[in-house]
């Protein structure tokens, strides 16, 4: 397997610029994760990784060789795509030889390598099958067997899971992780689902408009946003943002909203002029004791737990509470905000305000 470095990745297709000058280190045996809104640029990166497309500019290195002009045939990876690409006149033995018949494997080594993956795959019992009477969770297996006979030094996977149902997808993103917890395979791993990278993922990179947005492992890019994209295209539901104009000052651990003193993490550097006060809706909880009130407009039922959304003087916001508290619609609550979790941005920029909560994120970007 093998260590991927990204150095200022640029591509252009006329005027328009898909992807802008990004870099990252993908760590030997890392499942990572490139995730976005739909154009954000993910598999286009994915792409110039895996030779497909040539980059306009920046260099692509592939354990330790540099191979951003190099065709895909000399990259030595394998591709996983989302709607399976397998070839219909084959039956499942024979679409994962297949790579290994091209590069003219004896058959008893073609025999053994095949029996060996369909073991992992659990597919054993359908490799005389043809692949049109598959269902689409066993065609995706076929698809990962044709990539992993061949053991190539990476795998690129886009959107694989993409075409199948909600429990098919949940089921293949659980055997996806663990098969690759299994071989210690590098996979670059496209999607647009963010639920599926907070799973599966080691690292995440996190696209916008071409560029990436934060870099980092899925705790750090749910707890510490470096961006209000982020801290939005994160989370279900997604963090609160109340709006407002102020100043902080170095070391400062609380701001003045709307009468109101609420705490956040020690600023590192002062500020002045339109802020947002992002926090995440379980950080939020319900208490009459608090200064911060506002009225009930709605509560959606999670079993365990209940969305609340509450109206106040700097807008709507959602508390995720135990469904076990009592509230109705109309009602007015206190609001209390765990302000050790909160994030402050600026309005402006978008960036998050550098505190003792997001301190080093922003190296990332």
């Amino acid at each position: 397997m093998a260590e991927i470095i990204i150095k200022n990745l640029r591509k252009n297709f006329g005027d328009f610029t898909a992807v802008q000058s990004s870099s990252f280190k993908i760590e030997d045996g890392e499942f990572f994760m490139l995730l976005g809104p739909s154009g954000c640029g993910k598999t286009t990166t994915l792409r110039m990784i895996a030779g497909l497309e040539l980059p306009t500019a920046g260099e692509i290195y592939i354990d330790g060789e540099e191979v951003s002009q190099k065709p895909a045939r000399q990259r030595d990876i394998a591709f996983v795509f989302q709607m399976f690409a397998l070839y219909p006149h084959m039956n499942v033995r024979k679409n994962i030889s297949y790579p290994l018949v091209s590069q003219g494997m004896a058959k008893a080594q073609i025999k053994e390598k095949v029996a060996e993956v369909s073991r992992i795959l659990g597919i054993e019992d359908i490799l005389d099958r043809p692949v049109g009477g598959l269902s689409g969770g066993d065609r995706q297996r076929v698809a990962l067997g044709r990539a992993i006979v061949r053991e190539p030094k990476a795998f690129m996977m886009d959107e694989p899971l993409g075409a199948l149902d909600a429990e098919f997808r949940e089921r293949m993103a659980e055997e996806l992780r663990a098969l690759h917890d299994r071989m210690g395979a590098t996979t670059i791993y496209v999607t647009h689902d963010q639920l599926e990278a907070m799973q599966m993922g080691d690292k995440i990179v996190v696209m916008n408009h071409g560029v990436i947005e934060q870099f980092g492992t899925p705790q750090d890019i749910y707890d510490k946003p470096a961006t209000m994209f982020v801290a939005d295209f994160i989370g279900s539901p997604s963090m609160n943002f109340l709006r407002f104009h102020g100043q902080v000052h170095t070391g400062a651990t609380s701001i003045r909203m709307h009468h109101v003193d609420l705490s956040v993490p020690a600023v590192r550097e002062p500020f002045e002029g339109d802020m947002v006060y992002g926090i995440r809706p379980e950080h939020i909880a319900l208490s009459d004791s608090s200064e911060s009130r506002g009225e009930v407009v709605a509560a959606e039922y999670l079993g365990t737990t209940q969305i609340v959304t509450v109206k106040t003087a700097s807008g709507n916001l959602k508390a995720r509470i135990s469904s076990d508290q009592p509230v109705r619609s109309g009602e007015q609550v206190g609001l209390a905000f765990n302000g050790a979790t909160a994030t402050l941005f600026d309005n402006q920029s978008g960036k998050a305000l550098r505190s003792d909560l997001n301190e080093g994120v922003l190296a990332h970007v």
